[in-house]
């Protein structure tokens, strides 16, 4: 029973157990879903994904095998269509003998293969057109027109019954493990760093201790409160600001926003491309309001996690040389600043932005790379989820 869906999710390199599944067959036989595919979606995916980041990939497990929808490496994976492609704004009406007149293209290879040919000549948007991408016309791809057999593209709703491919946006198409951040995932990355204490005032009842203390006490109410826990993991978040880091903006802001719900110990600084004797905590008033770096390493103890945030992408010289800054005159090297931060604070990692394959060994990132004793990361989810579980040790 649903052994051929089970091993279609492993295929799919969704991990799960033969205890899970076996959970899966007893819900089923326990009518916790019946006759209802979108309930069944709804507990198998309880049943077998144990992790949101693999959502995507039960996802087009699940419609492989209920909806038909063959996996076509190279086409779907890989191919980004703008959205704009896809903005209808004028639908063509078309009569019966119109629509008789349109013909398919003849079969299904010959559909996917001329798609294929569209995606890689395609350079704009189309609309109300019979033969690229585009919507309102006759073409076999798009959406809002007619063809008797095409690829329906984001419509969201069928209309005609013709489609013999549907590509639609997957709820869960952002929670892949290799893809840059949205803040829902940054959030689901940054709960590995969780370290749980009762602080503050008795304010939450203790069940098990008020049962326990009322055995003791003859059976008369005996009412235990206990503080709210919280996440008492210390925080240092420190965002590389201006220049190269402009293109990164978005994901940084999605990270600070997603943090500062997550940590309730948590102060955030700014530098410029690499650490030197002072950081700030209002770009506006940056160049009077500062802290000294010294001030930090005395305040805040070795116990607090420590985030550097940034591209690394600067001349080598800013990190090796006195007077390397382009902002000022350091009268020591960022390198030295780096190897306090380091020495000082145990838990240390660096978030980098950049597309890991463009780090390489040498220059300012290598140097960088080399300061933080190798514990730099990707700005992606399953590189926020190696820094956060380091820190987390």
């Amino acid at each position: 029973m649903l052994i051929d869906f089970f091993e279609t999710v492993r295929k799919a390199r969704v991990p799960c157990s033969i205890r899970e599944y076996l959970d899966l067959v007893e819900a089923v036989r326990s009518h916790v879903a019946f006759a209802d595919l979108n309930e069944f979606y709804a507990l198998a995916r309880l049943c077998l994904v144990k992790d949101e980041k693999h959502y995507d990939k039960f996802d087009k497990a699940f419609a492989a095998y209920f909806e038909g929808i063959d996996a076509l490496p190279g086409l779907f994976e890989d191919a980004n269509i703008p959205a704009d492609w896809m903005r209808s704004e004028l639908e063509r009406l078309l009569s019966d003998e119109d629509k008789a007149k349109i013909e398919s293209l003849g079969g299904f290879d010959e559909l996917m293969d001329t798609f294929r040919q569209r995606l890689e000549e395609q350079k704009k948007r189309h609309q109300g057109g019979n033969k690229m991408i585009g919507t309102g016309g006759t073409s076999p791809f798009g959406a809002d027109g007619y063809n008797p057999e095409g690829v329906r593209i984001e419509q969201g709703r069928s209309r005609h019954k013709k489609a013999a491919k549907v590509w639609e946006q997957r709820n869960y198409r952002n929670l892949d493990d290799n893809i840059q951040l949205g803040i829902r995932n940054v959030k689901v990355a940054l709960r590995r760093l969780r370290r749980f204490a009762r602080q503050g005032a008795a304010d939450q009842l203790d069940l098990d201790d008020t049962i326990s203390s009322t055995a003791r006490n003859a059976g008369f109410l005996d009412i235990r409160m206990v503080p709210e826990r919280h996440n008492a993991v210390k925080v240092l978040l420190f965002f590389d600001v201006g220049g190269s880091m402009d293109p990164h903006v978005r994901v940084c802001e999605e990270l600070f926003s997603a943090a500062r719900t997550e940590f309730k110990h948590m102060e955030t600084f700014y530098f410029h491309n690499c650490l030197y004797e002072s950081v700030w905590k209002n770009n506006i008033r940056r160049m009077n309001e500062r802290t000294e770096t010294w001030d930090i390493l005395r305040k805040y103890g070795g116990d607090y996690r420590v985030i550097f945030v940034g591209d690394a992408m600067m001349a080598p010289y800013e990190v090796t040389h006195v007077g390397g800054s382009v902002e000022h005159w350091n009268e020591e090297p960022g390198a030295l600043w780096m190897e306090r931060m380091a020495n000082h604070f145990e838990k240390l990692v660096w978030l980098n932005p950049a597309p890991e394959a463009h780090w390489g060994n040498g220059g300012s990132l290598g140097a960088i790379r080399g300061l933080v004793r190798d514990k730099m990361y990707p700005l992606t989810l399953a590189g926020l989820e190696d820094a956060m579980r380091f820190l987390s040790k």
